[in-house]
């Protein structure tokens, strides 16, 4: 893929080949749970005996943030190996509204080329690395030398390409039938074997799984109405269910096995520099939203991740690669509200189906006699569109007029105009002292946001009936959705926890201190964690 964005060099080129020196790992991995948040993590990392557990022989950061309001799965994974919060990667959703896009679905998908003809951001699209507007640590890595292979693995595209960025080596994504890549690229052998294996799997009819002990606390039905239940199906699956397969354990088996695989085929680590393999571990994602994320379906995720990490890393032992690791997650996730109102949170609520820009934009539509749609957009990001085609005297009365909309609604929160956002300097400190504006602030984008940033009170699901797909979600400013893990290991590395927080954007720089390798321009958001100590600044 092309090093250059819109004309425009990305970062500066080194002048020489750069070599890690002797004291550098051969082989950085790193691995993005999707959906697995801090409160998991200190919900079970006392249960792992795996790949969970070794990690936390490293440095821990219990309090890692996703600092940005926009806690979606591409904003995230855009910040992990940039060193950039999505104000500056360009991702600000997972999809925006793009009014002048050239066709009649005027919604973009983050990892997309929406010119291509006959697209659309949900279906038939193709896969572009070319919103994002920086680099990755593996581009700047192998734009310094470029003996260094840059490898992506990821149960979803966005993951692959966010964490991957423009130059990689293999990139490769679960298309719901196939790990795929970008048109043209030839499939080495070890993809040939996952497919195979992932088929056979999918086609398989699965049994409902064993429950842990330390998952019978969580074993229980919750009615969500219409005669649906979640927390006690235990991912029994009929033969053939993609879904069904995507939503459970096994497709992180997957996932991990073909980074393996391909670590073993590409001898990764092996050759004269340091090479670099990110992993996007997606099913607890799809089993958040399929679930929630506190009935026994998760907790038997875990589990069987923490077995999936162990074996994983035992493979990465045998190769006798000196490895290092990082572990961290996109964003965390809410419960459903109705085992929440249970657990003791009355503010858990399912949100109006009014809230939807669509829907608030024809009462305000009718109201101000408009004859045509004037809100676009979407609740779970924030982010409120307003038409293009109207004069300036409408466009000043339709925003004036959703702005008092939104205000009155009572499971609204706040709702900032552009002005307001843009007038607040990008935050600085502990992300988890910053103001939900400067939340605002570090996802906003001036051309991709909206014009409006509509924020939902704390507990306030952006589903309203959960009975017709997902049954709960994430994308909120508050700390379930904001705080993460972030968790480093390499062989003979003393252990230590820090507590105070950090954010994601720091992993690239502190990654890139480790390898020794000069940070040209772009200057990255995030700062050198020192993992030599207690994870203060590195010196």
């Amino acid at each position: 893929m092309a090093l250059a964005l819109l004309g425009a060099p990305l970062f500066a080129k080194q002048a020489a080949p750069f070599t890690p020196p002797a004291s550098a790992p051969k082989l950085i991995v790193v691995i993005s749970v999707d959906q697995f948040s801090a409160d998991l993590f200190d919900e079970y990392r006392k249960t792992f005996t795996g790949g969970f557990a070794r990690l936390q022989q490293g440095g821990v950061f219990p309090s890692g943030y996703q600092s940005h309001a926009a806690t979606e799965t591409c904003p995230g994974h855009s910040t992990i190996l940039t060193g950039f919060r999505p104000e500056h990667t360009g991702i600000i959703a997972n999809s925006w509204t793009d009014l002048s896009v050239a066709r009649d679905d005027k919604v973009v998908y983050c990892a997309e080329d929406e010119t291509v003809p006959g697209s659309r951001h949900d279906a038939d699209y193709t896969v572009s690395d070319k919103h994002l507007l920086v680099p990755t640590l593996g581009e700047r890595m192998k734009a310094a030398n470029p003996a260094i292979r840059v490898v992506s693995v990821a149960g979803k595209d966005r993951a692959a390409v966010m964490m991957g960025g423009h130059t990689v080596d293999e990139l490769w994504w679960w298309n719901g039938k196939a790990f795929v890549s970008y048109a043209g690229r030839v499939t080495p052998a070890v993809v040939v074997r996952a497919n195979a294996a992932t088929a056979a799997n999918v086609a398989a009819p699965q049994a409902a799984l064993d429950v842990p002990e330390v998952c019978k606390a969580h074993d229980r039905a919750v009615p969500l109405g219409a005669g649906k239940t979640v927390g006690a199906g235990h991912f029994e699956r009929a033969a053939g269910s993609a879904s069904g397969f995507r939503a459970s354990p096994a497709f992180d088996g997957a996932i991990v096995a073909l980074a393996a695989g391909l670590v073993q085929d590409m001898k990764l680590g092996q050759g004269a520099t340091t090479d670099i393999i990110d992993v996007g571990a997606s099913a607890t994602d799809y089993i958040g939203h399929t679930y929630g994320t506190e009935g026994a379906e998760m907790c038997i995720q875990l589990q069987q991740l923490d077995a999936t990490l162990g074996s994983f890393f035992k493979v990465l032992d045998s190769t006798g690669v000196d490895y290092e690791v990082v572990l961290t997650a996109d964003h965390g996730g809410n419960d459903i509200p109705e085992r929440e109102i249970d657990a003791g949170l009355p503010a858990a609520q399912r949100a109006k189906v009014m809230l939807a820009p669509m829907i608030a934009g024809k009462d305000i539509a009718a109201k101000l006699g408009i004859a045509k749609p004037v809100l676009f957009g979407d609740i779970p990001n924030g982010d409120v569109y307003i038409a293009r085609d109207l004069t300036p005297a409408q466009h000043k009365a339709v925003e004036a007029a959703a702005i008092a909309y939104y205000k009155a609604a009572p499971q609204v929160a706040e709702v900032f105009t552009q002005a307001q956002i843009l007038a607040t300097p990008s935050p600085k400190g502990p992300p988890e002292k910053w103001s939900l504006i400067e939340r605002a602030r570090a996802s906003y984008k001036t051309g991709r946001s909206g014009e409006l940033i509509v924020f939902l009170k704390p507990r306030v699901t952006p589903i309203p009936d959960p009975t017709k797909g997902f049954v709960a979600t994430h994308g909120s400013p508050y700390d379930y959705d904001r705080r993460v893990p972030i968790l480093f290991w390499r062989k003979g590395m003393t252990g230590f926890e820090h507590t105070g927080s950090v954010e994601t954007v720091d992993i690239a720089p502190t990654l890139a201190h480790q390898i020794a390798l000069p940070l040209t321009a772009p200057k990255m958001d995030g700062r050198c964690l020192d993992l030599n100590a207690s994870g203060a600044p590195c010196r």
